[in-house]
């Protein structure tokens, strides 16, 4: 189970990330625990395996609108999907590491796997799930902490 300070990393890497790369803050909603295993998915997600010490998953979820936009503020014209593609990965991997930092060496994160539209393959290794929804101009994504 993850401790608020641990959820209070991710949420900080998150905020991090669009701070930086899209020179505009995003609002954190309250984290919430999912138990049936479920916590969904949008267009796009980003998926890191986490081994070590920590055992699970983190993924960044978003709709293609949010992504689109997204690469536009970094002042990236070329939205393809493989861009798009891209950018989950690229967001999933630096929230991931920078919840590295905070976690130690004997967090080991994987390099990203991307899956689109299909939420069948998004399945938790367990049941227990902190959603963390994340608000950005007009749109909303998710960031997925399953750690045991």
């Amino acid at each position: 189970m993850l401790t608020e300070a641990e959820i209070r990393t991710f949420i900080n890497g998150a905020t991090h990330y669009f701070d930086t790369a899209a020179q505009q803050q995003a609002s954190v909603g309250s984290p919430y625990l999912v138990t049936d295993g479920k916590p969904g998915a949008y267009d796009y997600t980003g998926i890191i395996g986490i081994s070590g010490a920590r055992q699970g998953i983190v993924y960044f979820t978003a709709p293609r609108g949010m992504l689109t936009v997204l690469l536009m503020r970094m002042q990236e014209t070329d939205t393809s999907e493989e861009n798009i593609k891209d950018l989950i990965g690229e967001v999933a991997n630096t929230i991931s590491g920078n919840a590295r930092k905070d976690f130690g060496r004997s967090f080991v994160i994987s390099v990203p796997t991307v899956v689109t539209k299909d939420s069948e393959r998004l399945a938790t290794p367990h049941s227990r799930s902190f959603v963390i929804p994340i608000n950005w101009r007009s749109h909303s994504a998710k960031l997925v902490v399953c750690l045991e």
